[in-house]
């Protein structure tokens, strides 16, 4: 059986905060090869000094890109992000919608009302009535989830 790596410490930070980089070996920069202080595997550290190569040492994009290992729309991105918000711009970010762009707060409300006055609703008749109240499709399944949500929201703790 083979041996598991042991993560250091670093590492499992770097993992647990984000910023792990998924490819340091990529990157040939002499600093990131020759100095300890300099860490490939920071993907914070990375971005920003490819950015500080470009803006303070003069060097290219084309340079500095090839430096980090990463392509020219990559660093436009991480250029642009450090502009507008600093050093947080270059914290990866999630992918994908960042709430619930269908069910709203009043459609959720909408069918919790009408649950509270009919408790024998199914789920395939609030997804009707979403459909022809507020002119919007749900998958049953998320509209599950939502009330699941709410309702865990809802209910009081209870004094032990």
């Amino acid at each position: 059986m083979p041996k598991r790596q042991k993560v250091d410490a670093k590492t499992a930070e770097l993992d647990r905060s984000g910023t792990l980089n998924p490819h340091p070996e990529v990157i040939v920069d002499p600093l990131f090869q020759n100095n300890p202080f300099f860490d490939a595997r920071d993907l914070l550290q990375a971005r920003y000094e490819m950015l500080r190569r470009h803006r303070i040492e003069g060097r290219s994009i084309v340079e500095a890109t090839l430096a980090f290992g990463v392509s020219r729309p990559t660093f436009y991105h991480a250029q642009t992000a450090f502009t507008e918000q600093g050093l947080a711009g270059l914290l990866p970010q999630l992918r994908g919608p960042k709430s619930r762009h269908k069910l709203s707060g009043e459609v959720v409300q909408h069918i919790l009302t009408l649950k509270t006055a009919d408790p024998t609703l199914t789920t395939a008749q609030c997804v009707r009535e979403i459909q022809q109240h507020f002119g919007i499709s749900v998958h049953r399944r998320s509209l599950e989830r939502a009330l699941q949500t709410k309702k865990k929201r809802r209910e009081p703790t209870r004094p032990k």
